[in-house]
């Protein structure tokens, strides 16, 4: 059994870093349009830098294209208030901190396109659970907290299933059932279906 474990990892992490790498490779294009589009919408910097939570409780900086405002971490604890969220995620219908660049690169997840990195070197998976900041998971119960056994992924069945519109417990239900019943079969669905739910910009707000 460890062995099948220690080889099932093995075979994740390899199709991890060839899916990442060419990915990269193939969309250097857009990865360039995407940067200066940032930049020149608001003379800002391109990327977002941010502590996540990865396996095992591990936390690492995540990175997106920038797609608020630069004062964006400022100005959260006064929006607290208008969250649509539930008490752990915050989540917010038309957020002011949104710039217009980046209310198009969050329709279709284009500002995701950076994690292809963090998984390449390894801190995130290609599916796999939402990455989770770490207040979220310090409101995290027993239950939830597995979702923290594999890597985040950059996409996955919260990507496929709603995104932003899920409820809270709809969002660990999925997570937990990825978690509970992985394989590579299934991580190949998912990777199928994201380019339509992208493409849909289902719950992208």
């Amino acid at each position: 059994m460890a062995f099948a474990g220690r080889a099932e990892a093995a075979v994740k992490r390899a199709t991890d870093v060839v899916v990442s790498a060419f990915a990269l490779l193939l969309l250097t294009p857009v990865l360039l349009a995407v940067a200066l589009a940032v930049a020149v919408g608001d003379g800002g910097p391109v990327l977002f830098r941010q502590v996540r939570v990865g396996r095992d409780g591990r936390t690492f900086t995540m990175h997106k294209f920038r797609s608020m405002t630069v004062d964006a971490e400022s100005r959260r604890a006064a929006l607290a208030a208008f969250s649509d969220g539930n008490g752990v995620l915050f989540k917010m219908h038309d957020d002011p901190r949104v710039t217009p660049v980046g209310r198009f690169l969050r329709r279709y997840c284009l500002d995701e396109l950076p994690q292809l990195w963090d998984a390449l070197r390894g801190d995130m998976s290609v599916v796999g659970p939402r990455p989770a900041l770490p207040e979220e998971v310090a409101r995290y119960d027993l239950t939830a907290r597995r979702r923290l056994l594999v890597k985040p992924g950059i996409t996955g069945p919260w990507q496929i299933s709603g995104r932003s519109d899920l409820s809270w417990a709809d969002s660990v239900r999925l997570d937990l059932d990825y978690v509970e019943h992985r394989s590579l079969r299934r991580d190949v669905a998912i990777l199928l279906r994201t380019a339509g739910a992208v493409l849909r910009a289902d719950g992208a707000y």
